[in-house]
């Protein structure tokens, strides 16, 4: 069965928004284990404000140049979960229709490598209420940049997780992956 990885940046005041903060902090070590990620996921899953964004961004950046990610970004297969996007005119961008939870029961059910979430949202709440979010990676940068935190837009529905990795960057950020426990 594939995994879902959710991989978030996020400041030590719990801002994940608008990540321009993080550019001063992508430096070489950063961009091997963001590729790492890369390598072993064949498919995105979203929701529909990450994928106005990354929409927004990926399409005009240049693919022939290796270091920017645009080609994978691009190119693979990226699932939405929308209520709202009906025609989605990134290339490879998929709907999900129907029943959230059911949708991506069958995702992760089908053949391929890991399905990778970016940013920590409703719909991945929603996915690890359910059990089907696998690991979650949050890059912690020492930045406080103020404003709403990723608690807000969440439920009270409280869950459990287990350390399962660190990596300390020479630049200050912390990559803390944590698997949910008791399932």
């Amino acid at each position: 069965m594939r995994r879902i990885i959710n991989s978030t940046y996020i400041t030590l005041d719990g801002v994940i928004e608008n990540p321009a903060w993080t550019t001063p902090y992508f430096d070489d070590e950063a961009a091997a284990f963001a590729g790492e990620q890369t390598e072993a996921a064949d498919a995105l899953l979203m929701g529909r404000r990450t994928y106005d964004g990354f929409a927004a961004a990926w399409p005009k950046m240049d693919e022939s140049d290796p270091t920017t990610g645009a080609a994978y970004f691009n190119n693979v297969k990226k699932y939405v979960a929308s209520t709202t996007l009906t025609n989605p005119e990134w290339n490879n961008t998929e709907v999900l229709q129907g029943d959230l939870v059911e949708e991506v029961t069958k995702l992760k059910a089908r053949e391929g490598r890991d399905i990778l979430m970016y940013g920590y949202g409703v719909v991945t709440h929603a996915l690890v209420e359910a059990g089907l979010v696998d690991e979650v990676r949050f890059w912690i940068h020492p930045v406080l940049q103020g404003g709403p935190s990723v608690t807000s837009p969440l439920g009270d529905v409280p869950t459990t997780l287990a350390l399962a990795d660190t990596r300390v960057m020479k630049s200050g950020v912390i990559i803390a992956s944590y698997r949910p426990v008791n399932r």
